[in-house]
């Protein structure tokens, strides 16, 4: 998955599904680099209106007046299918529209300027992931085309070539997709690189709408994954929507109105759920208050932190059961972990830590680390490696990852057959013998999968070829061995070769059926730049406008002040006042005109007015 550096600075992304975060290694140390609203991390909120396009913080802001134009949890449909069961819950819970595309793939479906639109998640991905380049680009003052890009260890193939295609959108060149418990070890470890001896540490991360554990060995500067396991869906999202259903279902009982299908309505108690959930981290109780949320009618309600803890136990529980799992694969007990570090915002919830601790016997959890920026942290490192800029103790950093998932191929009666199991250390080879299933059978296909499920139907596709030259003979007498080979960058090839006749094909799996094509990106990179022209001139007009109005009303208030009006001469005082006023009039009727006016008044007006203020100044 690596990619060619090209020149230029290299920044770590950590794309979430509810917030992102950007980081870059500068003055021998990692800056996470703040947003132009002066905030670290930045919501994964794309928004379309009647006006402009709007990322980040300002789509989330707008969110509640415009629910079924915003669009956020793109990372829970990427690299997904749209029969995925997963989706068709999620897409009862979004207020945006999405709906099904070409070969299976969810397609989100907006309305733009008055136009209806579909845009793939890997294109709402895109946004976000440009947004996040221009704050990087804005903070160091140059053009940015590096970066790593961080994701669940838990993605399989198909939502991690999804995010690199995400990356391509946004004109950036992804160096290498890292796990993101591997990154927040990074974080963890950083300062830690030569002077602790070999320890066992589990990355606990839990987000806003995925779970993931890893357990690692960091002994100096070398991290060797031992095992991961993970939820792609779970996470602080699904906190909020068990909060959510809980206050429709108060209402409905207090009030005998269903709010369930009135997306402004949810939007609202979402918002204000997701602010209590955040409050019930520090606080035993919290108040819910949402004015005229339905019909006029205002709601407001308590919640306790044992309330919503009961709310989600069955959520809490799952979470805690993948560290089992991972301890499991890793072949580790509890007693070898020596330190368990929090990372995720969801991390925060008490309930959650005290269970994990309990699973530990009472081990003290490790909030050493940020959680809302430890991941893009790590990748900002990481990025340093690759690039070779950051110094001696990143340079010496060795990452030996895992697979996530089995990989294997199909056998006759559509059963999984696991040539590498999960949680392999990479890189690595496995082989596998095989035979033919009919008389004089010639030739042999091998469609290749990913998954843990038993049947192939339930895994993931990633590629398929043909081996031809089989000798003819009756079935079960050929050989054919089938060899799987992954590279430290996590390319997979796979290759089968016949013993007696030495007859051979492979494949580099690329999952292209899985991937955009090629013409695909090209048509979402040219509509980037479209939007990006819009967005430009969206913005250059909104400066042009606030220009004339600040500068009209300035003048408007240095002639009503006392001191000023006493100075000026009569008549200069009334040709300011007629000019403002004639300028304020046309701005409350042009309020869509174009910059080039909004600039030609703003020069008539100061053409005006200035002369008469500098006469005055003498």
């Amino acid at each position: 998955m690596a990619v060619e550096w090209k020149e230029g600075p290299a920044i770590g992304i950590d794309l979430g599904t509810t917030y992102s975060c950007v980081g870059v290694w500068q003055h021998d140390r990692v800056e996470i680099i703040v947003n132009d609203q002066g905030n670290r991390t930045t919501p994964s909120y794309v928004a379309f209106t009647e006006k402009e396009r709007l990322v980040g913080d300002s789509a989330k802001n707008q969110v509640a007046r415009n629910p079924t134009n915003s669009v956020f949890d793109a990372k829970r449909l990427i690299g997904r299918r749209f029969s995925d069961p997963l989706v068709q819950n999620d897409i009862n819970l979004w207020p945006f529209k999405v709906i099904e595309g070409s070969k299976d793939r969810p397609m989100i479906a907006v309305s733009y300027k008055g136009e209806d639109k579909q845009f793939a998640a890997e294109e709402i991905s895109s946004m976000v992931l440009k947004k996040m380049r221009e704050i990087a680009e804005a903070f160091l003052g140059k053009t940015v085309k590096n970066a790593v890009v961080t994701v669940p260890a838990y993605f399989n193939d198909a939502q991690r070539k999804a995010t690199m295609d995400a990356g391509d959108v946004a004109g950036l060149n992804v160096m290498r997709i890292l796990n993101e418990p591997t990154a927040a070890a990074i974080a963890y470890s950083l300062d830690k690189v030569g002077r602790v001896g070999k320890r066992n540490v589990l990355i606990f991360d839990l987000g806003g709408g995925t779970a993931d554990v890893s357990l690692l060995t960091i002994e100096e500067s070398s991290f060797e994954v031992k095992a991961v396991a993970g939820d792609t869906h779970l996470g602080g999202e699904d906190f909020d929507n068990r909060m959510v259903n809980h206050f429709v279902q108060i209402f409905q009982r207090w009030h005998k109105k269903d709010i369930s299908g009135n997306a402004r309505a949810l939007r609202r108690l979402r918002t204000a759920c997701e602010r209590a959930k955040r409050i019930l981290s520090s606080a035993i109780e919290t108040t819910i208050e949402v004015d005229s949320l339905y019909d006029g009618i205002d709601f407001s309600s308590n919640i306790t932190r044992a309330k919503f803890a009961e709310l989600n136990m069955d959520l809490f529980r799952n979470s805690i059961e993948l560290v089992e799992n991972c301890l499991t694969d890793a072949k580790m007990d509890r007693e070898s972990v020596n330190d368990v570090v929090l990372t995720g915002g969801s991390t925060r919830i008490p309930k959650v830590q005290q269970l994990l601790q309990d699973f530990f016997d009472g081990k003290e959890l490790n909030k050493s680390i940020n959680p809302d920026e430890a991941v893009a942290y790590g990748a900002a490192v990481q990025a340093a490696s690759l690039t070779g800029m950051g110094n001696e103790k990143v340079q010496n950093i060795v990452l030996l990852d895992v697979t996530p998932l089995s990989l294997g191929v199909e056998t006759r009666h559509g059963d999984m057959s696991v040539v590498i199991p999960r949680n392999t250390a990479i890189p690595t080879k496995m082989e596998r013998n095989f035979t033919t299933l009919e008389d004089n059978q010639t030739e042999l296909d091998f469609p290749v999968y990913e998954g843990e499920r038993a049947r192939i139907v339930d895994n993931y596709w990633l590629g398929e070829f043909t081996l031809y030259g089989v000798p003819a003979a009756p079935r079960g007498v050929a050989s054919v061995v089938v060899c799987f080979d992954i590279d430290a960058n996590g390319v997979l090839n796979v290759s089968a070769r016949e013993r007696t006749t030495g007859a051979s094909q492979k494949i580099t799996i690329t999952n292209e059926k899985a991937r955009l094509p090629k013409e695909e990106i090209n048509r979402m990179v040219k509509e980037a730049e479209m939007y990006q022209v819009e967005d430009d001139k969206y913005r250059e007009k909104a400066e042009a406008k606030a220009a004339l109005e600040n500068y009209a009303y300035d003048m408007r208030n240095t002639v009503n002040e006392k001191e000023n009006a006493a100075k000026l001469a009569p008549a200069g005082k009334k040709k300011i006042e007629g000019a403002v006023r004639q300028v304020i009039q046309w701005l409350n009727g042009n309020q869509l005109a174009e910059a080039d006016e909004f600039e030609e008044k703003l020069i008539g007006l100061q053409l005006i007015c200035n002369p008469i203020i500098a006469k005055n100044a003498k």
